[in-house]
């Protein structure tokens, strides 16, 4: 189905919870969320609910987020279910790896085609510090397995913050010349609760690839520019002998709002047609049919673009990321 601006939507991001295992100083508060009744959350049968119209109106690609999908009982159960919908050709999932270790193995089997790794730093310290309790080497054992088991796709999701892992961008990227993985740099979004960084912290993702430049030569690094590659959100680089990409994912310096393809579901039930707005259309508790005509109306309602971000200028999506859905 396309939207008011011929965009057609072919991706649904499901949050299957709000909670988390770890407390990234960008995502989620210290003490964690407010945890709701089992009454407001989607039941499982929602989910499926929704992935079958989703299906029904041209989407191909679901992605399972969080907060953490791995600490959502019965994950590997609900992942197998989506991917047997008729009409889905591509289940994914975004982890911060912690528990992948652990579950991949199930994932695999259950038909999750690729996998996104949150990794910030390759640093122990840096880590225990972003994500405020968690541990690198449990991250790093997750990714390891699932490079072992080879997923169709590995991603690492690195989000860019100016004076903590800048420093860090040619090493992280360097991950692509070793392993068959992409590095993705995101820049840091200011969210509705993102106050532990201040302005020096949203750095534009451009100086990725000027780092990689003084490092490796300007004719070492690579725009991919293929028509494969073409309705990516990533602008994507390859370095002269890597097994894969680096990508830069601007959302805050130069937005992708007209490749966006995507539709959003929070773990509370709510619709969202634009990450940075408020708007949600709750879809708790209605029937195939009535779920059917609230998801037309959030592609309809898709924005053209989302407004401005910057440190003053903040996303009107009044929510954490946790919240939302990474």
């Amino acid at each position: 189905m396309q939207d008011n601006y011929n965009r057609e939507i072919k991706y649904l991001r499901i949050s299957v919870t709000e909670r988390c295992n770890l407390r990234c100083r960008y995502c989620m508060p210290l003490d964690g969320v407010c945890k709701k009744s089992h009454d407001e959350m989607l039941t499982y049968e929602e989910i499926l609910r929704v992935s079958r119209v989703a299906a029904k109106l041209g989407v191909k690609k679901i992605r399972l987020t969080g907060g953490e999908p791995l600490i959502k009982k019965d994950i590997v159960s609900l992942a197998s279910d989506i991917k047997k919908i008729e009409g889905i050709e591509e289940l994914c999932i975004t982890t911060n790896g912690i528990l992948l270790n652990e579950y991949a193995n199930d994932l695999k089997n259950a038909g999750v085609d690729r996998i996104n790794i949150s990794l910030d730093t390759l640093n122990a310290e840096k880590y225990k510090y972003i994500t405020r309790i968690g541990e690198f080497k449990d991250a790093w054992a997750g990714i390891e397995k699932a490079l072992k088991l080879g997923f169709k796709k590995i991603k690492i999701n690195t989000v860019l913050i100016g004076g903590f892992n800048d420093d860090e961008v040619v090493d992280i990227s360097s991950l692509t010349l070793k392993y068959h993985v992409d590095v993705r740099f995101i820049e840091l979004m200011p969210m509705y609760d993102s106050g532990d960084f201040k302005e020096n912290a949203f750095i534009k993702a451009s100086i990725v690839i000027d780092k990689l430049k003084e490092k490796y030569g300007n004719n070492k690094i690579t725009e991919i520019n293929d028509i494969k590659h073409i309705g990516q959100v990533a602008r994507l680089y390859k370095i002269d002998g890597a097994l894969g990409f680096v990508g830069l994912i601007s959302a805050v310096s130069n937005h992708f709002c007209k490749e966006c393809n995507r539709i959003r579901l929070t773990s509370d039930g709510k619709l969202k047609p634009c990450l940075h707005s408020n708007e949600e259309i709750s879809i708790k508790g209605l029937s195939e049919d009535e779920i059917e005509e609230k998801f037309k109306m959030a592609i309809l309602h898709k924005p053209k673009q989302h407004d401005e971000l910057s440190y003053t200028s903040r996303s009107h999506a009044d929510r954490n990321m946790n919240q939302i859905g990474g």
